[in-house]
C-alpha cells in the first residue's frame, strides 16, 4: 500500500472563491497508530498566487490519480497525496504564497519542476522548520527566481 502522508484540502473563501491548504501527517511514534496522529498544516494559499500555479496543482492531482474536475469549491473530501507529490506541491505553494509578480511565480514553478528529488526533500525540510522556515523559504525564492 502506498503511504499518503499529505492531504490537499479545499478551504472556502468569500463567494465562489476558494483556497487550498496542504496538510502533512507526522510520522507515528513507536507503538502509536498513524491514523490517530494530528495532521499539521504546511501551507494555506489563495488568490492570485494560487491562480498562477493552478495548472501545476491540477497536474499534481492528475499524477495522484484524480481528475482535474474533482477540484472545486464544493469538494469536502481531502485529496490524498504520496510523499514526493506532497513535498513538491508544498515547496511550490510555500514559494509562491507571498508573491504577486507573475514572472517570478512562473520562473519559480519552472525551476521547481527541474529540481531533483533529493533537492526537493532538502528544501522541504528546511522550509518547514518552524524557527528558520521563513528564511529558508525566502532563500529558496531567491535561488529559484535568480533575483
Amino acid at each position: 500500500m502506498d503511504r499518503c502522508p499529505f492531504q490537499l484540502r479545499v478551504v472556502l473563501g468569500n463567494g465562489h472563491d476558494y483556497g487550498l491548504a496542504l496538510y502533512q501527517q507526522p510520522p507515528a511514534a513507536s507503538g502509536q497508530d498513524s491514523r490517530s496522529a494530528q495532521w499539521r498544516q504546511v501551507v494555506h494559499v489563495h488568490g492570485a498566487p494560487l491562480h498562477s500555479v493552478m495548472d501545476q496543482v491540477l497536474a499534481t492531482l492528475r499524477r495522484a490519480g484524480y481528475r482535474p474536475s474533482e477540484l472545486s469549491a464544493s469538494r469536502r473530501a481531502p485529496f490524498t497525496l504520496a510523499e514526493e507529490l506532497g513535498v513538491r506541491l508544498a515547496l511550490l505553494l510555500l514559494a509562491v504564497k507571498p508573491l504577486r509578480k507573475s514572472a517570478r511565480i512562473d520562473e519559480i514553478s519552472r525551476q521547481l519542476e527541474r529540481m531533483t528529488e533529493e533537492e526537493a526533500y532538502y528544501w522541504f525540510s528546511k522550509a518547514t522548520v518552524s524557527e528558520a522556515g521563513r528564511r529558508a523559504q525566502k532563500a529558496l525564492r531567491i535561488l529559484l527566481a535568480r533575483e
